[in-house]
């Protein structure tokens, strides 16, 4: 459709923008997170082959995508002055927030009580 190629085209920031905007902390960032994102779908097509194609789970390889992943996490962390525990700790914090049963439910899944914003009056 025309119209939309029109609006798409007009809308997109120039690569040329993106490269004069972008700080060398700021490409560093985009560099780890596209590592997080790439190594993601390489334990994600691992996968994938067992669970739709039946075939034997390639353990080394999912060790060696879930290292790569801790490599750009560990990255992306120390990038932003972030430590792992800070991570876990937060992480923590929600999912006992969302589960506040100490047990899955789908309601609780649905419910997100962590995603609350409280009333205030």
């Amino acid at each position: 459709m025309e119209e939309y190629k029109k609006l798409v085209s007009g809308l997109l920031k120039s690569g040329e923008d993106i490269i004069h905007a972008m700080s060398p902390e700021d490409a560093n960032l985009w560099h780890l997170a596209t590592g997080v994102a790439g190594e993601g779908g390489e334990l994600l097509d691992a996968v994938k082959r067992k669970a739709v194609y039946q075939k034997p789970l390639d353990i080394e390889n999912v060790i060696e995508e879930l290292g790569d992943l801790e490599f750009y996490m560990e990255g992306l962390r120390a990038a932003l002055g972030i430590t792992r525990e800070q991570v876990l700790k937060a992480n923590m914090n929600k999912l006992n927030k969302r589960y506040h049963t100490g047990k899955y439910s789908d309601a609780q899944a649905q419910d997100r009580a962590d995603k609350k914003v409280p009333n205030t009056v």
